[in-house]
């Protein structure tokens, strides 16, 4: 097993993102209080109080400070640091005034245009099991859409204090330990996971309950985004080998995202109408607190983490296991939780206690 990229410490590398998060996340809440881009407290969110924005600043600084230390300037990377800026560009620019839907993906779309024409990130081929896909002359824009759904994914969970911070760390992390455990430790995509989960913590020092500041939509996109990225890259090497283990680390944002779409779709709504209903949220009415949440969705992140470890060094069987009993466990949750239907019987038990208190009123008076 390798611990050194490009003959430098992958320890060291962690360490130093991970110590300028800590440093330059505090001036992001200085910088976001003046700029006075807060997160104000609706019926929608689960926060008393206004909290600062622009964390994700903090982790995007401190990722690419980072790669100037230890990277390489290649046609890729170049790609990828022009399209991060837009995100993060739009990013800002939305936690100071919230965009519209539509302009939040025109920047999306602009990002992966960039790193696909650009970079040549493209995931033209994989394997699925023991199947290989060819995506011939759909390759760019099969990979454009991947590049903004993962975006949407991350920036869709992002409900709670810590939590896609929490996942996306899980995420990185995980890539690393594959990476180590199949020496292949000198990639790009295994670069920027270790500088971004280094970068991913410092920002979760101040983003765990209670959080002191939030990543925004500039570290949420941002995340998204170079999630994907490693995603792509890691498509063409020995530690992606099938499209099921990035799918299976990405489990829980995955699954919320799909079940948010069709949760819509059931009841007639645009795709992106905002609620309450997400996985999180189900959690939260069960009267688990925010930090009891958010560690439960970090369990299960972290058991879907160690199946796709499983599956890489072979042992199929455990992973297999591990893979039905999640799936199990979230469809439970489906069913027992409105994340998918609405229960009508339990609003129907609320309307009639409802009516037979008011039924006590009257008769009283």
């Amino acid at each position: 097993m390798s611990f050194f990229v490009n003959g430098h410490s992958v320890i060291l590398m962690a360490i130093t993102s991970f110590l300028i998060s800590l440093v330059l996340v505090p001036i992001c809440k200085k910088v976001a209080i003046h700029i006075n881009a807060m997160d104000i407290p609706n019926e929608r969110k689960v926060h008393k109080v206004p909290i600062p924005r622009l964390g994700g600043l903090a982790i995007y600084l401190s990722f690419l400070i980072g790669y100037m230390f230890y990277g390489q300037i290649t046609t890729q990377m170049l790609s990828i640091v022009i399209a991060s800026f837009v995100i993060i560009l739009f990013g800002i620019i939305d936690d100071i005034n919230p965009l519209k839907a539509r302009y939040k993906l025109i920047g999306q779309l602009i990002a992966a245009v960039i790193v696909v024409y650009y970079g040549n990130i493209i995931l033209k081929d994989a394997y699925l099991f023991d199947y290989y896909l060819n995506f011939g002359n759909l390759a760019p824009y099969l990979t454009i859409f991947f590049i903004v759904a993962c975006i949407n994914a991350i920036n869709l969970i992002d409900g709670l204090d810590g939590l896609s911070s929490g996942i996306a760390t899980i995420y990185f992390i995980t890539v690393a330990i594959i990476a180590i455990i199949t020496n292949r430790i000198g990639g790009l995509d295994i670069v920027l996971s270790i500088l971004m989960s280094g970068a991913t913590l410092g920002f979760l020092v101040y983003n765990f309950p209670p959080a002191k500041i939030f990543m925004g939509d500039t570290g949420s996109q941002f995340l998204g985004f170079i999630i994907a990225i490693i995603s792509l890259l890691g498509f063409k090497n020995v530690t992606f080998n099938s499209l099921v283990i990035p799918i299976v680390i990405l489990a829980v944002p995955i699954f919320d995202t799909l079940f948010a779409i069709l949760r819509r779709f059931l009841k007639g709504e645009p795709i992106g109408t905002p609620d309450k209903e997400h996985f999180h949220h189900q959690l939260l009415k069960m009267k688990f607190s925010t930090r009891t949440t958010v560690l439960i969705i970090y369990l299960i992140d972290i058991a879907f983490a160690t199946t796709s470890i499983l599956i890489t060094i072979g042992d199929n069987k455990i992973a297999s296991w591990i893979y039905i009993g999640l799936t199990i466990f979230l469809l439970i949750i489906v069913l027992k939780t409105d994340i998918l239907f609405e229960h009508k019987k339990k609003n129907k038990n609320i309307e009639n206690k409802g009516t037979k208190k008011d039924k006590k009123r009257r008769s009283k008076h």
